[in-house]
């Protein structure tokens, strides 16, 4: 008896990536046996197209994205992967080609992170295309990295460069001419997950968070959890050498830089006291951090700050799905 149409598309583009637990994907769900002594981490995150990704992106891409994008939250509570769920709605007639390029994204950062696919879903939309996956990592008990925990007198760090993402969306909608080299849309399409440095961060950062919808908004979010304030001062924000070419060429591009997202790097707070561990934890993972800011006494909110201290916040903070 042949296999039904859906189950032979699973069989060829998702069973290869099938891990030990899926039970080759031929089950309703998976079986997993979590170490002894470790907590259980569960993320979920999906994508939409036209949303999340342009629609002409090329599909292996969209695959590593939807998976980076996941591991990006493992990384900021300080997790080490395991493995994932992906549930894939599209449109009828998507071509073959199109899965098998989406499968072969999804199997080279499989082999680049550590981790397997367990199971999930496979349906139809008339569209647009929705990916939605659940990403499973395990975490030292009581070390995982939490969003609330900041005081007033930390210092603010970020890691990497921010600002490329959401230039690299400007640039893949023909809203910004300048990316010589491709960078900005490459680090659009494929974000890099600080694993790393959040494990290297465990005991040493008092809160943490991946930046998603903009360094300024996320911002806020720790500043809520914690009952206080923030300031940020622009010019310590890091930038790439193709993200500080635009911002020359156009000083109004810095709220898109500070709010516009998709930057998935790590925030995180950390005492004074503890810039060493924070640098130390920043050259054992590889992963350059900077020092941006510092909590303070008063009220939840944010403030970007110039170079003569004057507030320069713009109105709106970052990204929102409501």
């Amino acid at each position: 008896m042949s296999l039904p149409a859906e189950f032979a598309l699973i069989a060829r583009h998702f069973a290869p990536l099938a891990g030990e637990g899926a039970l080759g994907l031929t089950d309703d769900a998976a079986l997993l046996d979590p170490p002894p002594g470790r907590t259980l981490v569960l993320a979920a995150d999906a994508m939409v197209a036209g949303v999340h990704f342009l629609p002409e992106d090329p599909p292996d891409t969209i695959g590593r994205k939807l998976l980076r994008t996941n591991l990006s939250d493992l990384a900021a509570m300080g997790a080490e992967p395991v493995g994932y769920l992906l549930t894939v709605a599209l449109p009828r007639g998507t071509p073959e080609a199109w899965l098998a390029a989406f499968s072969a994204g999804l199997a080279a950062d499989q082999a680049a992170f550590g981790l397997r696919l367990l199971g999930g879903d496979t349906v139809s939309t008339p569209g647009p295309a929705c990916l939605s996956l659940t990403i499973l990592g395990l975490v030292p008990p009581g070390q995982a990295l939490l969003r609330r925990g900041a005081r007033a007198g930390d210092t603010l760090w970020v890691s990497g460069t921010i600002g490329d993402g959401a230039l690299g969306l400007r640039v893949g909608q023909g809203r910004l001419p300048a990316d010589p080299d491709g960078h900005l849309q490459r680090r659009y399409r494929l974000p890099e997950p600080r694993l790393a440095l959040g494990q290297a961060l465990r005991g040493v950062a008092r809160a943490a968070m991946d930046v998603s919808d903009g360094l300024l908004q996320d911002c806020g979010h720790l500043c809520r959890l914690a009952g206080c304030g923030a300031e940020i001062a622009a010019g310590a924000i890091p930038l790439s050498p193709a993200a500080r070419a635009a911002l020359d060429a156009d000083p109004a591009l810095l709220g898109t830089i500070a709010g516009g997202g998709d930057d998935y790097e790590l925030l995180f707070a950390a005492a004074p006291e503890a810039e060493a561990a924070v640098r130390a934890a920043a050259a054992a993972s590889g992963i350059p951090v900077t020092r941006i800011g510092r909590f303070t006494e008063g009220p939840p909110s944010v403030t970007l700050r110039d170079e003569a201290g004057r507030d320069i916040t713009p109105p709106t903070l970052g990204w929102s799905h409501v």
